[in-house]
């Protein structure tokens, strides 16, 4: 008997509850639009915020590091794997975000899952919104600590924990600060006050924000720091990723410089993953400085366009929920019509993607526009038109 017969077992389950997954056909290069099947469809599935991905300026400087470093680092950082490359984009990083410090991962998710067990062990509690990433998630389960889930952004709720948490060794609270399938934003003013008045650490994922939101680009914690200067000393941990707005790949922790000391000792997935490739870091650098050199202009229009069109899905009557941001939503129900909707619009040249449990809760499903810079009006309307003519039928 075959023991891994279970596994088509399993997959008949989720193509019979509509969950079954199936790779889509690849891209040649990521941008507004992609060809498939001799068609163009409007991509409204990734996370390439700015439209850097496929910026000439990071090709270049990917394509130069490529000639003089080489692909491959040979070992992890702590050998004999980091480049001056490496090194540069951190120091880089670290004066974007305003810290002391920044340390380059392989993947935000790396990051998380690295930098969560570091901080936090089996005397200690971590509070982690509802609504928090997979890599959250499960950097609060490799860390053994007692994880309190709190209700999504209910920050009454997460005061009462702490206030009856005062056993614990250390404490934790982790949010993103622009949630991933919601595109609502953190009450981190709120988190901020709680963190220092319970003595806990706060740490926070930027993933979806960086490069989008504040004056600079830094994100959530910038934005809400205008009025609530504050808010820059009671965030410890700045978690970012390399791979949306930002064009390339990879993930990062900002923070003081004893905090990076710490995680180069003790953040597994740093410590025994070899480097990422030079040439991303090359590209990463080259969009920093793109975000930090050029205008708001472009991400003040990517969040008022989003601002627009979510005002026509409304008008429409699609459910949009707490969207503020550049991540818009329609929320469906049914992981069944949600990917009915999905196909009609595919059907009609828009790529949409429906969103299914495991990544959202079981009768949550969604259809889920996530906007680009790169997108022009005559996309949008397209899109527009496609969703009114999908809620007549």
């Amino acid at each position: 008997m075959d023991p891994l017969i279970w596994i088509d077992e399993q997959l008949d389950r989720l193509r019979q509850q509509d969950l079954h997954r199936e790779l889509p056909q690849p891209l040649k290069t990521v941008g507004p639009t992609y060809q498939v099947d001799g068609r163009e469809l409007l991509n409204f599935a990734s996370n390439d915020y700015l439209g850097l991905a496929s910026d000439p300026r990071l090709v270049e400087a990917a394509a130069q590091s490529l000639q003089e470093t080489g692909l491959g680092r040979g070992a992890s950082p702590l050998i004999c794997g980091r480049s001056t490359g490496h090194f540069e984009l951190e120091r880089q990083l670290a004066q974007f975000e305003n810290t002391e410090a920044a340390l380059l991962f392989a993947s935000g998710f790396a990051a998380n899952t690295g930098t969560i067990p570091a901080l936090t062990g089996a005397d200690d509690a971590i509070y982690s919104d509802a609504h928090n990433h997979a890599s959250i998630v499960d950097g609060c389960r490799l860390s053994s600590a007692v994880i309190h889930i709190y209700p999504h952004n209910d920050v009454n709720s997460l005061e009462c924990l702490l206030q009856a948490g005062q056993k614990y060794r250390r404490r934790l609270i982790v949010t993103d600060t622009l949630f991933s399938m919601d595109g609502d934003l953190a009450p981190m003013p709120q988190l901020g006050k709680l963190a220092e008045q319970y003595d806990a650490m706060l740490m926070v994922d930027e993933a979806h924000a960086t490069g989008v939101f504040g004056e600079h680009g830094r994100g959530v914690v910038e934005h809400f720091s205008t009025e609530h200067p504050q808010l820059h000393q009671q965030v410890h941990v700045r978690v970012g990723t390399l791979s949306k707005a930002i064009g390339a790949a990879g993930g990062f922790v900002c923070g003081s410089q004893s905090l990076i000391q710490w995680l180069t000792n003790r953040a597994r997935t740093y410590v025994f993953s070899t480097a990422q490739p030079a040439p991303t870091s090359a590209a990463a650098s080259a969009a920093l400085k793109i975000i930090t050199s050029e205008p708001t202009k472009k991400r003040r229009n990517l969040l008022r366009t989003a601002a627009k069109l979510r005002k026509k899905l409304q008008a429409q009557d699609w459910n949009t929920g707490d969207s503020a941001s550049q991540i818009i939503p329609l929320y469906i129900g049914p992981a069944q019509k949600t990917m009915q909707l999905a196909q009609q619009l595919r059907d009609r040249g828009c790529w949409v993607p429906g969103i299914r449990p495991p990544s959202v809760p079981e009768g949550k499903s969604l259809l889920r526009l996530c906007l680009s810079a790169a997108h022009d009006e005559k996309m949008l309307a397209r899109v527009v038109e496609a969703l009114a003519v999908i809620r007549k039928t």
